[in-house]
């Protein structure tokens, strides 16, 4: 006859596997940082990462016309009197674009 103890390889063995399938059951649906979170957090994540390469190009473009615009006291008045509509009395202000919706005069030439 064979001698069982409760220690023996079989017993640890479903022990150490209980173990486990708790522990994955108590990660993955029961803790705080649970799959839901992790996920809806990733998400998150990617949201705003598109978010701030939309937000960085913005800037790019406001850098590169504050450039152009303080650079030539000609291209300030143009630009307040296009971006702002300022214009003196009695005087109208039209500004001519391309197909795209810009403005013809600030393409740089190549």
């Amino acid at each position: 006859m064979k001698n069982h103890s409760f220690w023996s390889l079989h017993t640890l063995k479903n022990f150490y596997i209980a173990t486990f399938v708790v522990w994955l059951i108590w990660i993955l649906f029961l803790d705080n940082n649970n799959i839901r979170v992790v996920m809806s957090n990733r998400m998150k994540m990617k949201d705003l990462e598109k978010e701030k390469a939309i937000l960085q190009d913005k800037i790019r473009d406001v850098k590169k016309e504050r450039n152009e615009v303080f650079g030539n006291p000609r291209m300030l008045e143009k630009w307040a009197r296009e971006k702002f509509m300022m214009r003196r009395p009695n005087e109208e202000v039209y500004v001519i674009v391309d197909e795209n919706n810009q403005p013809i005069e600030s393409k740089k030439e190549e």
